[in-house]
């Protein structure tokens, strides 16, 4: 388990499985008759939240048998059954293991699979469907009428486990019943919870509890609009529908019209009713006699994070709820338009489509918009759907208003969070590229060149200056710091009377040896007088 995730409650999820996983083989260790790759497993950007797998290229064969069916051919380095061991075929074999992790990771549609995620984090996706099985078996026992018919593996998401069942008492009717762990969104309380989804039309039948939700809806028969673009049947596994198909198409100009105005006016009224969707895509648009359903509108709220999570945290202008079903709308749109979802976002280069869908999707894909910032529901209506007539229009009677918008408040949050952390990380990343570059490298050592000589020529000055000092102090006359004051002119004093030397001591000086000394110390020849005398000494004749 990561360091950063936290200790959940039985049943509930705190993690975002929406963060991407990233994956290098650090090192490897042989065995008595095998190899073992160590993987250093990270989730989202931070270090910190990352753990170690040990696996062996056994289990990275088996992971590969299982994604097959997505029709890809995906880089797996072939067996070798003779000298396996041999140290340069390892290290070879590591790289080729180390492109497959890359592949499978950076794919959009692989990375989200349950097989991926058991590889990289067997400690958080253990789950199966027989313990899910036992919780729904454990609710029907309350609800006899219920019934389960058979499970409808690999259809969707990772935290979902879907059932085929039947109500006794419509036994020509067949439901879908899904099994939901509460995610990292979920901010209402149980309470609010089980009311908002009993004011929902769809599902015709939901229950919660404080880790997990049922929920029974009907059975489409022919699937979802994502089905119906791919031409695929909707019961195959989600990998084989979705991965590589053959047979996508766009629709034509009038069912992108009646279907965009459709889920514009859908999007518009949970708007106003104060829910929060975020989970719009065409996976989740059930089409029936021309008529669009959005399903999974509670994903919101039971915290279940959106699959396009990853895709508009990148783009910090997106930081709204209702900016982010404008920006899944325009995924939508492209995939009606082109039969298959972006590539990646922004998109500058739309493909030639014979309609005026593209300004649409400019509006809301390209990078100005995304930079700037998405347009409103409202004005989307008025642009290429506009002159679509809708039959009749629904309303919600919602009383949670407050609880509701408390709510969509803390998912904001949390989304204006992640964006800072990303912004971050991508500043650091850049600064770090940029520092580690030839062309820095190159700048930094003719700078550190031009340092070196600038401080030789600051040395150089310094001694010259010193030594210019040094030649005009010696032409001078020295002088002497410490010579006294000259003293005042006084009479000569008569020389003190000898005194006997003493080797084995020195006696006090006598009272009038201080005045003595004191005398010479401040003598100055300058203020003698010239004194007037009669020589006496000459002789005389």
């Amino acid at each position: 388990m990561s360091l950063l995730e936290k200790s959940p409650t039985p049943g509930r999820v705190l993690l975002d499985d929406t963060l991407p996983l990233t994956a290098l083989i650090e090192a490897s260790q042989n065995l008595q008759s095998h190899t073992e790759y160590i993987i250093r497993v990270q989730r989202g950007v931070s270090s910190d939240n990352s753990w170690q797998v040990i696996r062996r290229y056994s289990d990275f064969d088996i992971l590969n048998s299982s994604l097959m069916v997505c029709g890809i051919s995906l880089p797996l380095p072939p067996k070798k059954l003779i000298g396996n061991m041999d140290r340069e075929f390892i290290a070879e074999r590591q790289r080729g293991l180390q492109a497959y992790l890359d592949s499978i990771t950076q794919h959009p549609l692989i990375c989200t699979s349950l097989f991926v995620k058991k590889f990289l984090d067997p400690n958080n996706y253990s789950a199966n469907y027989t313990i899910a099985l036992q919780q729904v078996s454990m609710f029907f026992r309350s609800d006899p009428k219920w019934e389960v018919q058979e499970p409808l593996k690999d259809m969707w998401r990772i935290r979902k486990k879907y059932f085929l069942v039947k109500n006794k008492e419509q036994p020509k009717e067949r439901f879908l019943l899904s099994w939901v762990d509460l995610g990292p969104d979920k901010f209402l309380s149980d309470k609010d919870l089980q009311s908002a989804l009993k004011l929902l039309s769809n599902p015709s039948f939901s229950s919660t509890s404080e880790s997990s939700a049922l929920l029974i809806r009907p059975f489409s028969e022919r699937g979802s609009l994502r089905d119906q673009i791919c031409k695929v049947k909707p019961r195959e596994s989600h990998l084989k529908k979705y991965c590589n198909p053959k047979k996508s198409q766009g629709l034509e100009l009038e069912q992108i019209k009646l279907f965009g105005r459709q889920i514009l006016e859908s999007l518009k009224l949970l708007h106003d009713s104060g829910l929060f969707f975020g989970h719009l895509h065409a996976s989740n648009v059930m089409v029936d006699d021309g008529v669009c359903r959005l399903v999974d509108v509670e994903n919101g709220m039971l915290g279940v994070p959106s699959v396009l999570r990853p895709a508009f945290t990148q783009l910090r202008k997106i930081n709204t709820a209702e900016s982010i079903d404008v920006f899944c709308f325009g995924h939508l749109l492209y995939e009606m338009t082109y039969g298959r979802p972006p590539d990646s976002v922004p998109v500058d280069q739309f493909p030639s489509a014979p309609h005026a869908a593209v300004s649409v999707l400019q509006s809301i894909l390209s990078t100005d918009a995304c930079k700037s910032g998405m347009p409103t529901v409202p004005a989307l209506i008025q642009t290429l759907f506009s002159d679509v007539k809708l039959k009749h229009s629904e309303k919600l009677q919602i009383k949670l208003k407050e609880a509701l918008k408390s709510a969509k408040g803390s998912l904001e949050k949390r989304l204006h969070e992640e964006q800072r952390m990303l912004h971050q990380h991508r500043r650091l990343t850049r600064a770090q590229s940029h520092y580690g570059s030839e062309e820095e490298k190159k700048r930094r050592k003719i700078l550190a060149r031009k340092k070196c000589r600038q401080s030789t020529c600051e040395n150089e000055e310094d001694v010259s200056v010193r030594n210019n000092n040094n030649s005009s102090g010696a032409s001078s006359p020295p002088t002497c710091p410490s010579s006294p004051t000259p003293p005042p002119a006084t009479p000569p004093l008569a020389p003190p009377p000898p005194t006997a030397p003493d080797s084995s001591s020195s006696p006090p000086p006598p009272p009038g040896r201080a005045a003595l000394l004191s005398s010479i110390q401040t003598f100055s020849k300058g203020k003698l007088k010239k004194a007037d005398t009669a020589d006496r000494s000459t002789p005389r004749f």
